[in-house]
């Protein structure tokens, strides 16, 4: 079974935030107390932090799936639902944070740094929080926000001051495990090692950590066999060493063209590695050939510029020597770098022109609102309530959105995208500064307009066909006077 592992995709889920309640106050002898829904809790975010304990990805790799909490909804008699908790995720040292396609989100180095890599959604708020002046009981809530939903690559590259590098079997497991408490795979048959080993060397009042890289080949640059896995963990290291098999017996293979070809590969995989100070450690000299070999290729190496050290990891011959030199180098390395500043706080002010959104012409002749608050709103709406999506349309005429869709050049009926949702564009619809709300749940700005008369308005004709003026009624009468004189002469004659 691995017990190292570098790299994992990881399938992130934040919570979604709870949903505002809709709720009335109703008490004994108060039938209407006023609104009372509590809000939606916060959905728990996902946060990555370094632990100088944890020391690879094993973990994630298998449970690569992490879903954190999602919020409570809201209840009645104001009482706000519970917040989800918060997944913390420890990470070691040296972690990159990257898409599937490769953009780098955060490098976490040093022990407690944080990066939050999925936030988790707001909640809704319940109808207490939206009522005002105007809207005295709404009778609709927001929805809760859903979560972030990602997928993050986690890579780990060692974070040590030297990196032994070199062919596979040159001795880098045996030289650390001795200059070092690190208990490295040793075995005395050609093999390579597959996961990076990390030591602490500790020289009178200096100390420093070692990595004992894994072999590299000639086209590991290119990704032939494990080396771009390989090459990402000395990308850190402030000193590289050269481990050189003097004592093999491969045709084709000598001290100088090793260097050569490691040279070669570093080179080609760039990160600045060909700018790092180097040794030479030319090991196994404990071999009779081996010895030979190294006197013999030692003045050329040194022509070329390198400190070369024969050391053998069996009889511990030039250990000493060459430890002492790592710590030279690694002390100088530690002197040159600028001095660590902390954190400072980045302060981004919004432009004075920025209204918060872009509206987009497509080439099929709908727009495109693109913006963190009109998506999110739009998020957070229950379009089964009227009144809740007059609300939303009000919101967007606040900010803006009206009058930009206008200047865009749209038309009523145009189509409107904004999030994952389509509207036809009635911009006379939302004139919203003075409008009334009725009753709770609906909106009559939104209520489809009929021929028929309504039952008010029918119920008004027929009392008008009912009563008549006195003037109608005088006139009536005079339409036929010998009707009234013929009782009158009747009067007469008696």
């Amino acid at each position: 079974m691995a017990t190292f592992v570098d790299r994992v995709v990881l399938h992130l889920q934040s919570g979604d935030g709870g949903h505002g309640c809709v709720s009335i106050h109703r008490e004994k002898f108060k039938p209407f107390g006023g609104p009372d829904g509590g809000n939606g809790g916060h959905g728990g975010s996902v946060t990555l932090v370094v632990d100088p304990q944890v020391t690879t990805l094993l973990d994630f790799h298998f449970r690569p799936h992490i879903k954190a909490d999602n919020g409570k909804g809201g209840a009645g008699s104001n009482r706000d639902g519970a917040k989800g908790h918060d997944l913390v995720l420890k990470v070691p040292n040296g972690t990159v944070v990257q898409t599937v396609d490769g953009t780098v989100l955060a490098d976490l180095v040093g022990d407690g740094t944080t990066f939050e890599v999925a936030r988790g959604g707001r909640g809704g708020r319940g109808n207490a929080s939206l009522a005002n002046a105007k809207r005295k009981a709404p009778g609709f809530a927001e929805l809760g926000e859903p979560g972030d939903q990602l997928d993050v690559v986690l890579e780990l590259k060692s974070v040590a001051d030297v990196g032994l590098v070199g062919f596979p079997s040159a001795g880098k497991s045996s030289l650390i495990s001795v200059i070092s408490a690190a208990k490295p795979k040793i075995a005395d048959y050609p093999f390579t090692t597959l996961v990076p080993n990390l030591g602490v060397v500790r020289m009178d009042n200096h100390t420093f950590t070692v990595a004992d890289v894994p072999g590299l080949i000639p086209g590991a640059a290119t990704g032939k066999g494990l080396g771009l896995e390989f090459l990402r963990h000395i990308e850190r290291c402030a000193v590289l060493v050269h481990v050189i098999d003097s004592a093999t017996l491969e045709p084709g293979r000598d001290p100088v063209a090793d260097i050569e070809t490691i040279e070669a590969e570093l080179a080609e995989y760039g990160a600045g590695l060909s700018e790092r100070p180097r040794l030479v450690a030319v090991n196994k000299v404990d071999v009779p050939d081996g010895r030979d070999l190294a006197e013999i290729v030692r003045p050329d190496l040194e022509e070329r510029g390198y400190r070369v050290f024969e050391v053998s990891a069996a009889t511990r011959e030039g250990l000493k020597e060459l430890t002492y030199a790592m710590a030279e180098l690694v002390e100088a390395e530690r002197k040159a770098a600028p001095p660590a500043e902390p954190a400072r706080i980045v302060i981004r002010p919004v432009a004075v022109d920025d209204a918060g959104f872009t509206i987009t012409a497509e080439a099929d002749g709908s727009f495109t609102v693109r913006g963190v608050r009109p998506e999110r709103w739009v998020k957070q709406t229950n379009f089964d309530n009227d009144e809740a999506v007059g609300y939303l349309a009000d919101r967007l005429a606040r900010l803006g959105v009206e009058d930009k869709l206008a200047k865009a050049g749209a038309q009523p009926g145009d189509l409107v995208r904004i999030g994952v949702r389509e509207f036809d564009w009635q911009p006379t619809l939302y004139a919203g500064a003075d409008f009334v709300p009725g009753n709770r749940g609906t909106d009559v700005r939104l209520e489809e307009k009929s021929n028929r008369a309504s039952a008010a308005d029918r119920l008004a004709a027929r009392k008008a066909r009912r009563v008549r003026s006195a003037d109608e009624v005088g006139a009536d009468a005079s339409d036929d006077p010998d009707e009234f004189d013929e009782f009158d002469d009747e009067d007469d004659a008696e």
